[in-house]
């Protein structure tokens, strides 16, 4: 079994996400869903999540979210009260009376602030506290008959690409090729396809510390031993490098593909 795990690093934009490849299962992450149908969606922002349910793409395609714990015959009222009005986002309830609700407070978007903060202080002030307050808020999503959306329990806390690619090998998967793991460093600019849209970072925002990100994926690689690796890079690029991991291009990539007819 091979899968292809798009991530949204600029670079895959060089390939073409909207079609079907003879042996592979689809992996994407996020706001992928605008511009192509994968087999498997993976997502982990609140926003994002709630985005995608409210597309109804969820109700057709198979969806894998984070924090997406069903709560039946629940009233969210109370809750509300904690919360002001710009920072509730509900979607339109149904005739369904069940929900997921999900969130982050003010309080705790402050505290993660300060802490990186006073442990970064060269970090940009007004960049730092942007990231620290994504998910901010109340979201509440009322759910919709028969939905294709699965709960990820593990692993949790991970991006969104890293998700992907845990749940592809589990699925067992042997060989996986990841485009668009671009890891882009922290005092260059975003690395995104979707910067500056609805439930993203601005286009004028700075990229991440790749720590994270570097080290789920190392531990994908140790957990998966007898999985063949791919990163699908640009010529110049150089991913991390481990036994069962080798770099290709994508016109390599594009010659081991076959497109389904």
């Amino acid at each position: 079994m091979k899968s292809l795990i798009y991530g949204n690093g600029e670079s895959r934009q060089v390939w073409d996400i909207t079609k079907k490849y003879k042996g592979f299962t689809t992996w994407g992450c996020n706001a992928i869903y605008r511009d192509a149908v994968v087999d498997n969606l993976v997502a982990i922002d609140y926003g994002v999540q709630q985005e995608i349910y409210e597309s109804d793409y969820a109700i057709e395609n198979r969806c894998h979210f984070a924090d997406w714990a069903i709560l039946e015959d629940f009233d969210p009222e109370f809750l509300k009260m904690n919360y002001t009005p710009m920072d509730i986002h509900e979607t339109e309830k149904g005739d369904i009376a069940s929900c997921v609700v999900q969130g982050k407070e003010r309080e705790t978007a402050e505290k993660n602030y300060e802490e990186m903060i006073n442990q970064f202080p060269h970090l940009d002030k007004e960049d730092c506290k942007n990231k620290c307050y994504t998910n901010v808020g109340l979201y509440i999503t009322w759910l919709k008959e028969n939905d294709s959306v699965e709960y990820i329990e593990y692993p949790r806390e991970w991006c969104a690409g890293a998700t992907a690619m845990y749940l592809a090998c589990q699925e067992g998967d042997d060989e996986v090729y990841m485009l668009g793991f671009d890891l882009s460093e922290y005092d260059e600019p975003i690395n995104n396809i979707y910067k500056g849209t609805k439930n993203y970072l601005s286009e004028t925002s700075k990229g991440f510390n790749t720590d994270n990100w570097t080290t789920q994926l190392i531990q994908i690689f140790k957990d998966f031993p007898e999985t063949k690796f791919y990163w699908v890079v640009n010529e110049d690029a150089s991913p991390l490098v481990c036994n069962n991991v080798k770099s290709i291009t994508y016109k390599t990539l594009d010659k081991i593909c076959e497109y389904l007819i």
